[in-house]
Order: structure tokens, then C-alpha cells, then sequence
């Protein structure tokens, strides 16, 4: 593990799967709760931290929505998002496509608009200074209704070049993709690309739900498609990408023990596994964590990691020519 650390740290990475309300650190959310005069429920940063002892999705959800309570204005939206870039160019990731979750802001009283502009200003600020290029993806909070999620990709649709996909996230359990089978075919009709969470604690047809109701143009998670064969055969044919979530999923118990962690076989069975953070914030890690995590929990060897790096350039969202020149970084740096 001496040697590949510092791999993974100059690996040129991509991340597809980053809720950015999930990247809101403790500080962060001190400093704003000051800014916007807001009593949080917690004395200090430290007992914030405490509370990040997460069972299950859920109890992660319930701090998550209460935490996101401190965004309020479009300069909040615009500092969580600049951390977050950030730590992106501290931790040499060159490209990134994000979620963030209208619903749970818009359901507070705040305007769509406030958060979409204070985050695409950051992202693209991100760019001119960083150098980090990055796609933006709306996600409709499955445990609510489908009206909801129409009233939301009602209000997406003006601005339609800043938005390049809609997703499907929240409580995975109870809530089948199918519940949305309208939503997303409308969001279809008006040029969204598709993605969903799927099989991470839903079972394997939730996985099957997202391909063939859905038609994601990736899952999100999939680790539970393991248990079936021919799913597993399906994905693997149909060049189908994975946003695995390694320490996302120690922390809400997916996996007890992260040499039990599925990636390895994933690659091992020819899925296009990607690695990434989720909500980083909260479950102890950025990309970095996540590659290392995993490298040395699963005796992954540099080949692997660089698999890993291609895969998750070749499953975005960016055109053929601008993934040609992201795939020559990652594969320079596989030569040096």
C-alpha cells in the first residue's frame, strides 16, 4: 500500500456519482447556520461528527435532510459547491458530474433558481480556475409523490442547457423505479439523460426496473445485482456503468467489512465498476479515501485502478472527443 497511495493520489479521477448537499462538512454547516441565523440542534462540530453513526440509509437520511436546512441563499449553494471543487483539485479529479436534490430545498421555500445558480456559478468558476469541467444532474427524492417530481422537471425545463440528466434518489426501499416510469419519460422527451439509484438496498429488480422502465443511461450503486446471474450478463453486454459508492457503503452497513466489498468482483465478472464518493461529507471520505479504501481492503493492484479511472471516463456524460482526451491523461500517467 507504501506505493500505491501516491498512484492514487496523481491518478487523474472522474466522479459520477456526488450528492452535493452530501459534501457539506460540519464547519460548513456551523459557518452558515451563523450566517443565516439558524439554531442547529448540535453544540459543535464535534457532536455533528458523533452523529454521523449511521445503521441504515435512512438514519443517514434523516441528518441529511436537517443538515441541508442551512442552505438558504444562492451564495450557501455557491460556497458548499466551491468546497467541494476544492477538494477536486486538491485530489485530482478532472471531471465531475453532480446531483442535487431540488426537492429538498424547494419544499423549504427556497426558488429553484437560487439553488441552480449559486451552484452552475461555482462549477463554472470551478473550470476557469481549476481546470475541472462538470455536468450538473437533478435527482427527484423517490419517497415522495409523482407529482412532485413532474412539479420539479416542470421547473427544470427552462433551463434545460445547465441540467444534463435527471436521476432518482432518497429512500431506495418501498419506492421501485417504476414509480416514476411518467417522470422519467417525459424527462426522456426533453433530452435528459437518465440515471437512478438502484440495488444498492432495493433488491435486483429495482436494477431491472431502471434499465427496462427507466432506460437510465447509468445505475447508481448496482451492488446488488451480484445476486443475479443474468442481470449481471445483461449489464456486462450492454456496457452498463456502476457508480459504486465503496465507503458510502461501510457507513450505511451495505457491506460490514470492506474486504467483503464487491468492486474487486465486479471488475473480475467485466462490469464497468466506477469509484466514487457519494456523500463524503458524511461518510468519511473524497475520492482519494474511496480509491484507497478499497486498494487496500481488496488487494487491488495499479491495473486495477486504472481500470477503474477508464471506466468511469468512458461511463460520463462528456462527448467522445473531450473522453479521448481524458482517457490520454489517465493512460500517460498508467505509462510514467
Amino acid at each position: 500500500m507504501v506505493e500505491i497511495a501516491p498512484f492514487i493520489e496523481k491518478l487523474p479521477k472522474v466522479e459520477l456519482h456526488l450528492h452535493i448537499e452530501g459534501s457539506l462538512e460540519p464547519e460548513l454547516m456551523f459557518s452558515l447556520a451563523q450566517r443565516n441565523k439558524i439554531k442547529l440542534p448540535f453544540k459543535s462540530v464535534e457532536e455533528v461528527r458523533k452523529a454521523y453513526d449511521f445503521s441504515n440509509l435512512q438514519d443517514f437520511l434523516d441528518i441529511y435532510y436537517q443538515g441541508m436546512g442551512v442552505l438558504q441563499t444562492e451564495q450557501d449553494f455557491y460556497d458548499l459547491t466551491w468546497a467541494y471543487l476544492e477538494k477536486c483539485a486538491a485530489q485530482n479529479v478532472i471531471h465531475t458530474e453532480i446531483f442535487f436534490d431540488p426537492q429538498g430545498h424547494t419544499g423549504r421555500g427556497i426558488k429553484f433558481e437560487t439553488v441552480l445558480n449559486g451552484i452552475t456559478r461555482a462549477l463554472d468558476d470551478g473550470k476557469k480556475k481549476f481546470g475541472i469541467s462538470s455536468g450538473l444532474i437533478m435527482c427527484f427524492l423517490r419517497h415522495l409523490s409523482e407529482e412532485a417530481a413532474f412539479k420539479t422537471l416542470e421547473q427544470a425545463i427552462p433551463y434545460k442547457s445547465r441540467i444534463i440528466g435527471v436521476g432518482l434518489d432518497s429512500s431506495e426501499k418501498g419506492h421501485p423505479p417504476s414509480k416514476f416510469a411518467r417522470v422519467f419519460a417525459k424527462a426522456r422527451t426533453e433530452g435528459f439523460l437518465i440515471v437512478a439509484h438502484a440495488g444498492e438496498e432495493g433488491p435486483p429488480e429495482y436494477v431491472w426496473e431502471a434499465l427496462d422502465v427507466l432506460k437510465v443511461n447509468r445505475i447508481d450503486h448496482g451492488n446488488r445485482s451480484l445476486e443475479d446471474t443474468a442481470l449481471v450478463a445483461r449489464l456486462v453486454k450492454e456496457g452498463m456503468a456502476l457508480t459504486v459508492c465503496p465507503l458510502s457503503n461501510l457507513k450505511l452497513c451495505v457491506v460490514r467489512d470492506m474486504r467483503n466489498h464487491p468492486l474487486k468482483k465486479m471488475l473480475e465478472l467485466g462490469l464497468k465498476a466506477t469509484v466514487n464518493s457519494d456523500d463524503p461529507a458524511y461518510f468519511g471520505g473524497y475520492m482519494n479515501d474511496n480509491y484507497k479504501a478499497v486498494a487496500k481492503a481488496l488487494n487491488l493492484e495499479k491495473s486495477h485502478l486504472l481500470t477503474l479511472a477508464r471506466n468511469s471516463v468512458e461511463a460520463s456524460f462528456l462527448t467522445d472527443a473531450e473522453k479521448s482526451v481524458l482517457l490520454q491523461k489517465v493512460n500517460a500517467y498508467g505509462r510514467s
